[in-house]
């Protein structure tokens, strides 16, 4: 039996989505590695994170992405390559490339895109997002492409970990039971998905060929919901009818403008979610890209539903 692919991941103790890559990656048998930096050993909270990762077989490389000699070791030792930095070292993922252009061994490249798909969003987001998010991930997305390094895109969307236990209410950490303020008329549609049926699919799409050099979008059916149709449903679990607050675009624009960075980073990707409707403005052409829970119908994602119960 072939050895399984050896997969290396870089921002794993990441909270969002690194950690639950790794172990994806780790439970699906696959021999697992972990960029490690020298103060993330030291670092209590991380440090418990490492404890389990070597539990679960995971092998800690010590490197650091500034490092470019302890970046082509480590990537030496593995046939995959995929990153979780957060969205200040976005960037810095052309070193990741130089690394991967010297080792000459890597199979396939997961930049850290996780969010949105950068350039759909790109034409139609504001400032600052589409400099600070969209802009860089399409500068990483050339440098990755002009280096002829084989790719996949993960395109998921929105993390439900981010938007359901406040439903965006300022201040909120569970979901509203009187009120809610909803961003623009709340009927256009997006896609929300749990962090851990994102890595689940990430790590299926691995070592199929039909994710090479294509952008894996993440859509499943009954996560394509509109702000409204998300408070009918949790007005449903609740028992409860709210009362509701629509904040117009020419209202979000001025926020967008007034806010400090980073809050006006987030404001503007929410405008662009909630308002434009990223998601939906293209379709999936197969020369470009595939669906996730089409190629993977045996994965059991987690419904929206499903996800608002939890906080009932």
């Amino acid at each position: 039996m072939a050895e399984k692919t050896k997969i290396l991941i870089i921002g794993g103790t990441g909270l969002n989505i690194g950690k639950l890559l790794v172990e994806a990656s780790a439970n699906s048998g696959h021999p697992t590695y972990v960029l490690v930096r020298e103060s993330t050993v030291s670092d209590p909270v991380k440090g418990e994170i490492l404890e389990n990762f070597k539990n679960l077989g995971v092998k800690l490389l010590n490197g650091d992405i500034n490092n470019h000699e302890s970046l082509v070791k480590a990537i030496k030792q593995v046939d995959v390559v995929i990153c979780a930095v957060g969205l200040m070292q976005m960037a810095d993922q052309v070193k990741i490339i130089s690394a991967i252009k010297e080792a000459g061994n890597i199979k396939r490249f997961f930049p850290s895109e996780f969010g949105i798909d950068a350039d759909s969003a790109y034409e139609i987001s504001v400032e600052p997002a589409k400099s600070v998010v969209f802009g860089v991930k399409n500068q990483v997305r050339r440098a990755i492409e002009a280096e002829g390094i084989p790719y996949t895109y993960v395109s998921c969307h929105y993390f439900a970990g981010w938007f359901f236990p406040s439903l965006l209410q300022p201040g909120a950490t569970t979901p509203p039971r009187d009120k809610v303020i909803i961003l623009g008329d709340g009927n256009v549609k997006g896609v929300y998905n749990k962090e851990v049926d994102i890595a689940t699919y990430t790590i299926r799409a691995v070592d199929d060929p039909r994710t090479l050099n294509k952008i894996l979008h993440v859509r499943p059916p009954k996560n394509i919901v509109s702000f409204n149709e998300v408070v009918a449903i949790w007005e449903k679990l609740i028992g409860k009818t709210l009362e509701k607050t629509y904040i117009p675009e020419e209202q979000i624009l001025k926020d967008i403008q007034e806010l400090p960075f980073p809050d006006s980073v987030f404001l503007s990707l929410n405008h662009l979610h909630f308002v434009k409707g990223d998601h939906f403005n293209f379709e999936i052409k197969p020369s470009f890209g595939v669906e996730a829970s089409k190629l993977y119908p045996d994965v059991k994602y987690t419904t929206v539903e499903e996800i608002l119960t939890q906080f009932v």
